[in-house]
């Protein structure tokens, strides 16, 4: 027999999954008549829930915003979820866990305390199993997560297309203000990113939110590109940035296996337009890479590993750092 506190529970269960809900269904499901309901709805107001009454033909009851969370009943998967949510986030540069001099941080920290407290045991040694068999591929990325804030301003104006101003500093530590036309936000290789239009210089920028000191939202609204796609915009900006050096390769293979080394947020890619004479198979084509690197010494071994026909255009440096490499690996071969 379910006790009447069961019944309650499972009402705020039903009012958590959002819209307004009928008494008819509500006494549908909880298996009770119309008037028991109310009386449910009654001890959810004692307890502080903030319980709405919706009047007219689709009234019923609803969940009201309130000061305070309604209590969440989650089931062992929904929990799980969570948990290994906030767990593993800043691995993933999310927001809520950019440390403990941050608000969101400590929330994140306290509300994974709270769950995993009232965890039942099979639960928690589920949990224990799965992280202990977990493993990531790299660090987490330190000071390279964004105010919760100015992401929530920015996402605000791509949705509702409305000029941000932000305060920025670059890489090369200059401090600046400028408008923005904000298309999307985009997450990559842990870092978050906005691009959009920068109507002071007229072109297009893409800009780390890490790095946005504030944003705040100006009058007027904008139209973005059609079918613009702020993820390849993106990747797009980050293979043409400025490095210091300009890397220039000829590949002669396919794009599907260039790509799988030299992937669009690194390196540039199109048919080499100084290969000429009969159409190849595609196999056979030849491709010009461009890629902006700090660094040299790491490219050699990254081009070996295509295993394909290659030749440096520029510059001069990586082509030496090549023969070194052919070099050593000759030596190595020939060593008894």
């Amino acid at each position: 027999m379910v006790r009447p506190t069961g019944r309650v529970l499972t009402l705020l269960e039903l009012l958590q999954s959002g819209g307004t809900r009928t008494v008819a269904e509500l006494a549908d499901r909880l298996g009770v008549e119309g008037r028991t309901v109310r009386r449910y709805v009654d001890h959810l107001i004692d307890l502080d829930v903030p319980v709405e009454s919706v009047r007219g033909r689709y009234g019923g009851y609803r969940l009201g915003p309130g000061y305070r969370l309604p209590p969440l009943m989650l089931n062992d998967d929904e929990a799980l979820a969570v948990l290994l949510g906030l767990l593993t986030a800043r691995r993933a540069g999310l927001p809520a866990t950019a440390g403990a001099a941050s608000a969101a941080g400590a929330a994140s920290e306290t509300a994974a305390a709270k769950i995993r407290r009232v965890l039942p045991e099979r639960l928690a040694r589920r949990l224990h199993a799965v992280l202990e068999s977990l493993s990531f591929t790299a660090p987490p990325q330190e000071g390279a997560v964004p105010e919760t804030g100015i992401l929530l301003t920015v996402a605000d104006a791509v949705r509702h297309r409305r000029p941000v101003s932000i305060r920025y500093t670059g890489r090369d530590g200059r401090r600046s203000e400028r408008t923005l036309h904000p298309y999307g936000i985009v997450t990559h290789a842990g870092r978050w990113y906005v691009t959009g239009a920068d109507p002071g210089i007229g072109e297009d920028r893409t800009f780390r939110l890490d790095r946005i000191a504030d944003a705040r939202a100006l009058p007027g609204s904008f139209e973005p590109p059609a079918g613009l796609d702020p993820a390849r915009h993106v990747l797009a900006g980050l293979a043409g940035a400025a490095y210091r050096y300009e890397v220039v390769v000829r590949i002669q293979g396919t794009v599907e296996r260039i790509r799988a080394r030299l992937p669009a947020g690194l390196a540039r890619l199109e048919e080499d337009p100084l290969a000429v004479g009969e159409e190849p198979p595609q196999a056979e084509r030849w491709h010009r890479v461009e890629l902006r690197v700090e660094r040299l010494d790491w490219l050699p071994a990254l081009l070996a590993s295509l295993d394909l026909p290659f030749a440096v255009e520029r510059p001069d440096e990586l082509r030496d750092l090549v023969a070194a490499l052919a070099d050593r690996l000759a030596a190595s071969a020939r060593r008894s």
